[in-house]
């Protein structure tokens, strides 16, 4: 059965209507978010071990029709020149080849999604740099002054022949991989800001992803993003997780969000950890507090970015498997699709879960419903059960709403005054999704 708006509007009050217990901070992200109710899905282009597959980029373009009309947004590896397999221990910022593809085949695969209706985002590893021959020379490009874009207080530079760098004191966590920049330096600013316009953007660039934010304050992100106009930002500020005090980790995202002058998403490590908890112990009730989600899309839904896996928390295709240093219950993925893909937030999908371990079946369902019941980043939810054995909840979209069960137990969903009217999407081990629409 098919609704109306108007219909939808009406059945589903509940779900706009917010609870008494619900946090004011809530309702402050909803109306005040610069993002603004959006309907994108992410997927991360690449994993730990891609640059294994060369050229990468070229797989990217190959399998970019396979993304049209599913996905808005494509998220692929450190752009730059690395003294790491993987480019994240960025070298020569303006070199764009690297050991995913040349230039011309990073252009190229760009040039593949965006032709298939995606937004090509970059990871923007800034935080930290090395030298191309020694601790401090960098180059391609360089900083006004190498010692002085270096924090002072840098764990590893002092040694002996290299110089002492002159720079200010970090503004954040240090990295002891790479050379930590001092971005309270104008030339680093200046640099970094140059290089992403008129090297990232002339590619096709559109979208930024913040590699280790916990590196440099939040500040900085803002005013990147001031300057640079990004159709989306998201910053991956990865600390650890006590689940038994859930609040306290997503108020560090949350308080992060504000930092950069509300003008960055960020990744959902909150609601990450939650479901791995959750559907490892069998125990959905720590998915709901207060009636809303536990993680940031309980917060400020326009503002997280939802995930099951990524190239750090998860298994990779070749050499050793991955990184796999969060990883989801393994053979439960599907699960965590179930909520992302219906829940509020900007969810993402990682390429091995879609590609290599062939949940693109039962996810392109989910993606398909999702867009056609009008569910966006800021959809009202209603928790209809949170208990050790189920978790059930209906989403409100702008056309059609979604129903989702995680769990062993029994649970189907009814829409008020109209028995019957949800259908099945898809459903497996222990989830299943319907829709209205």
């Amino acid at each position: 059965m098919k609704f109306t708006s108007a219909a939808v509007a009406l059945a589903f009050a509940v779900l706009a209507a917010p609870s008494a217990d619900a946090s004011p901070i809530y309702h402050l992200a909803r109306r005040d978010n610069n993002y603004g109710a959006r309907t994108d899905v992410l997927i991360q282009a690449f994993h730990w071990n891609s640059w294994q597959t060369a050229p990468w980029y070229n797989t990217i373009a190959t399998n970019a029709p396979q993304l049209k009309g599913l996905f808005t947004l494509a998220w692929f590896p450190p752009p730059s020149d690395a003294g790491s397999n993987e480019g994240y221990l960025p070298r020569r910022w303006n070199v764009l080849t690297s050991k995913y593809g040349t230039a011309d085949q990073l252009k190229a695969a760009v040039q593949a999604v965006k032709a298939n209706g995606l937004q090509a985002v970059a990871d923007i590893v800034i935080n930290h740099r090395v030298g191309s021959t020694k601790w401090n020379d960098y180059t391609e490009p360089a900083f006004a002054d190498n010692n002085a874009a270096t924090t002072s207080d840098d764990e590893v530079w002092k040694q002996p022949g290299y110089g002492t760098p002159t720079g200010h004191p970090d503004t954040g966590l240090p990295y002891t991989a790479g050379r930590d920049l001092d971005f309270t330096n104008p030339s680093v600013q200046d640099t970094v800001t140059a290089w992403m316009t008129n090297t990232l953007k002339a590619v096709g660039f559109t979208g930024w992803r913040y590699d280790f934010v916990r590196g440099y304050a939040p500040s900085y992100v803002g005013q990147f993003n001031a300057k640079t106009s990004p159709v989306f930002s998201v910053g991956e500020l990865w600390a650890d997780l006590d689940v038994n005090n859930p609040s306290a980790h997503r108020n560090q995202l949350l308080d992060w969000v504000k930092g950069t002058g509300s003008n960055s998403a960020a990744f959902d490590f909150t609601t990450k950890g939650m479901l791995n908890q959750a559907v490892a112990s069998n125990n959905y009730a720590i998915l709901a507090q207060n009636n809303a989600p536990v993680g940031l899309i309980g917060t400020a839904p326009g503002y997280a970015v939802t995930f099951v896996d990524n190239h750090d928390t998860g298994a990779s295709p070749g050499g050793t498997g991955g990184q796999k240093l969060w990883q989801f219950p393994v053979g439960a993925e599907m699960q965590g699709y179930a909520y992302i893909l219906t829940h509020p937030g900007i969810p993402s999908v990682y390429w091995p879960h879609y590609f290599d371990q062939k949940m693109k079946a039962a996810i392109d369902p989910l993606l398909k419903a999702r867009k056609a019941a009008g569910v966006n980043s800021l959809s009202h939810i209603r928790i209809d059960k949170a208990a050790n054995n189920v978790y059930a909840a209906y989403i409100a979209g702008t056309v059609g709403s979604l129903a989702v069960k995680l769990g062993p137990a029994d649970w189907t969903p009814s829409c008020p005054g109209s028995a019957g009217a949800y259908k099945p999407v898809g459903s497996g081990t222990n989830w299943a999704v319907w829709s209205s629409v």
